[in-house]
């Protein structure tokens, strides 16, 4: 059942013309402002991989990819759910060296995606990735990390107000950092996502860390697949949302798992047959770069700077035809 929030009284502040305006704008400032943050290269990267790569992101777990045969090939092929593993490969492919790092224009389709104000079967988000060394592997580096992406995202909202100064927008440079379990200690009634809400009311620019093992309740906080991110030095990136009155996902990120922590996260999940995949056969036997990636949401990026109330508006994508009426009678104008 697809769900959909009003907000009271809202309206766009923008127009039609301006909203793909300044979509535009936040777009090239922001990957700009990233770029140079983080000292990263743009490069290309695919739609689809293969489906005996073992190359796409499995999410969740449960989430089914959308499959086509190549007759071409002579192979089936996925479109992508993300580019975690793809933008570790490619790392080495080219040659990057320490420090450096590419960035790229992800976009995916998520057909099991339940819908509602921030979730759309289309995804478009800036996939990065960078070479990082052994002694960086620590929550210290993460952090470092997470104030450079959260600095660039207030500097490209700074610089949109100027552009467009009806907009109202006002994000928290400090971050807030908390890891699963002391969250899961400070409200142990809630659910992962109520304690996301909870916290980042509170605290309203937050990086939760720690996503995807067993938390002392013996409930992860978060499904996380195993053989992309290490569960113990990763995180979501949080602000809160003022118009729809909810904690908005950002980023999705975290230093990579190194054969250690590949070799167990694989056992915890029950994932070894994924163990002679051409891509963990090169992780567990040292043979790709150690680094630090993540997601960032292009859309709801947008969202967020431009106070809209639903993804639709700055996105093209299809909607169930409840969504469509709802958002018709209440103004919000879905492209």
């Amino acid at each position: 059942m697809n769900k959909i929030f009003i907000p009271q009284g809202y309206k766009p502040t923008l127009d039609a013309y301006d909203t793909q305006r300044a979509i535009a704008y936040i777009k090239q400032s922001f990957q700009d402002e990233f770029a140079s943050a983080l000292n990263l290269k743009r490069v290309s990267a695919p739609l689809f991989v293969t489906e005996n790569s073992g190359l796409n992101d499995n999410l969740n777990g449960y989430e089914r990819a959308v499959s086509f045969d190549i007759p071409a090939v002579g192979a089936d092929a996925q479109v992508v759910h993300s580019l975690a593993k793809w933008k570790r490969l490619a790392l080495k492919r080219y040659g990057f060296t320490l420090g450096n790092g590419l960035y790229t224009d992800m976009n995916a389709i998520r057909r099991d995606e339940a819908l509602d104000n921030i979730h759309s079967i289309y995804v478009d988000q800036w996939d990065w990735e960078k070479v990082i060394t052994a002694q960086n592997r620590n929550l210290d580096y993460l952090k470092l990390i997470v104030r450079a992406i959260v600095g660039a995202i207030c500097n490209t909202n700074d610089r949109l107000h100027v552009r467009f100064p009806q907009l109202q927008t006002k994000l928290d440079r400090e971050v807030s950092f908390i890891t699963t379990q002391e969250l899961e200690d400070l409200y142990p009634d809630l659910t992962g996502s109520q304690r996301e809400k909870a916290y980042v009311k509170e605290h309203p620019t937050a990086c939760i860390m720690q996503i995807g093992g067993k938390l002392r309740s013996g409930k992860p906080h978060d499904g996380r697949a195993p053989d992309y991110d290490d569960w113990q030095l990763n995180c979501d990136i949080f602000f809160w949302d003022e118009v729809l009155d909810r904690a908005l996902e950002i980023s999705s990120m975290g230093i990579r798992v190194d054969a250690e922590s590949l070799d167990r996260q694989l056992r915890l999940a029950g994932c070894d047959d994924r163990r002679s995949l051409p891509f963990h056969t090169m992780l567990l036997n040292n043979e790709l770069p150690l680094t630090i990636g993540g997601g960032i949401g292009q859309s709801r990026l947008a969202m967020l700077m431009l106070g809209c109330a639903h993804i639709g508006e700055v996105q093209s994508s299809v909607w169930d035809q409840d969504t469509v009426k709802a958002c018709e009678n209440a103004g919000i104008p879905l492209l």
